[in-house]
């Protein structure tokens, strides 16, 4: 049962995440200011949901998050897999739950290719998730930055969205990129696998590297 619990807070995150974030982006575009207030959205999502879900499940709503914990040693092959279904759900749900306000043709606040090119693509999102990635597992390192971790995770996705969102839109996130490319169709959803494969290497890399930086020495 607290696994299942752990998975339903990871549905629920990840809704939440698509739903008011990309949804934000779908509902006022990333034009001029506009793009400074996804970004703080993207954040702010994270706080919300870390100060109440963070104590369930972590917290990670994100594939690319949930396989640095596996290569850290921090959940389990099986929790991991259950993480991911439950993320990946939650981004397909958020997804649908904009088309009643927002129509079928909103756009859904998908990824798109910088410069039509794959590589560029490819460099940019791993790059984000990587420094992404590595913040979380700095900060969540030490329990006494528990009471903050919320707080410098949500302030971490807004730094790689100032960036990032002019390139790509900013995955990170191969569940939030999955759910409203699947829904906004062609160009998006043929290249929504960059922005899946990305943040997971992303991720990964950020865990091999924190290992590295975080070894003791004798």
């Amino acid at each position: 049962m607290s696994s299942v619990k752990k998975y339903l807070a990871e549905f629920i995150g990840t809704f939440v995440l698509v739903f008011f974030a990309c949804g934000t982006a779908a509902a006022i575009g990333c034009e001029g200011p506009n793009y400074l207030a996804v970004a703080i959205v993207f954040g702010l999502v994270i706080v919300a949901m870390a100060y109440s879900i963070g104590n369930v499940s972590g917290c990670h709503i994100n594939p690319a998050v949930s396989i640095a914990m596996l290569i850290s040693g921090k959940m389990s092959v099986a929790d991991f897999f259950g993480y991911v279904i439950a993320q990946f759900l939650g981004g397909i749900v958020g997804a649908a739950a904009m088309i009643p306000f927002l129509g079928s043709d909103c756009g859904f606040g998908a990824n798109a290719l910088f410069d039509a090119s794959i590589a560029k693509s490819l460099a940019i999102e791993i790059i984000l998730t990587f420094v992404f990635v590595l913040a979380i597992l700095g900060v969540t390192s030490k329990t006494e930055n528990g009471s903050v971790a919320g707080l410098v995770i949500g302030l971490s996705l807004t730094l790689v969205h100032l960036l990032g969102i002019h390139f790509t839109g900013t995955s990170v996130n191969p569940a939030r990129s999955f759910g409203p490319a699947l829904f906004a169709g062609g160009e998006n959803l043929a290249c929504v696998w960059v922005f899946i494969v990305a943040p997971l290497i992303g991720g990964a890399l950020a865990a091999l590297c924190y290992k590295v930086l975080d070894s003791k020495k004798d």
